[in-house]
C-alpha cells in the first residue's frame, strides 16, 4: 500500500499541510498566552502570604485608619440626620426646649448644693470603676 502524500500549501508566511480527503493537518499550536499566564498564576498563588504578612506588619496603623474613617462616616451621617431633623417644622424648637429643660433639671438636682455635687462625684466614680475596672 502506498503512503498518502501530504500536500503543502504556503500562504502569507504560514504553512498548511493538507492530508488526502481535504483534512488540514495543523502544526502544534504555540500558546503565546502561557508566557503571561504563568507569572500571573504564580503571583496569585503567593498572594495570601503577602496579604497575611502585610496585615500582620501593619495591624495597628490599619486599625487607626479604619477607626478614623468610621468616625468620619459616623460624623457625616450624624450631621446629615441633625440637618434633616432641623428642617422639620416645630421639631427643632421642641428639641431645644427639651434640652434646656433637662439642663435646668441637672443643675437643680446635682450642681446647686455641695452635698449633691459629692453625690454626683460618687456616681461618676462608680461608673468609671465599672467601665475601666479597679486600680488594685
Amino acid at each position: 500500500m502506498q503512503e498518502p502524500q501530504i500536500k503543502t500549501v504556503e500562504q502569507q508566511n504560514s504553512t498548511i499541510n493538507t492530508e488526502p480527503g481535504g483534512k488540514i493537518a495543523l502544526p502544534p499550536a504555540e500558546q503565546p498566552w502561557e508566557e503571561w499566564v504563568k507569572p500571573a498564576t504564580d503571583f496569585l498563588s503567593q498572594l495570601p502570604y503577602y496579604v497575611n504578612r502585610f496585615f500582620s506588619d501593619y495591624k495597628k496603623p490599619l486599625t487607626v485608619v479604619a477607626v478614623c474613617i468610621a468616625g468620619g462616616i459616623t460624623a457625616k451621617v450624624t450631621l446629615a440626620l441633625l440637618g434633616a431633623i432641623n428642617d422639620i417644622p416645630l421639631l427643632a424648637p421642641t428639641m431645644e426646649l427639651v434640652g434646656l429643660g433637662y439642663t435646668g433639671w441637672f443643675v437643680w438636682r446635682y450642681l446647686l448644693k455641695a452635698s449633691d455635687r459629692r453625690e454626683l462625684r460618687a456616681e461618676i466614680d462608680k461608673v468609671k470603676t465599672q467601665v475601666l475596672g479597679s486600680d488594685s
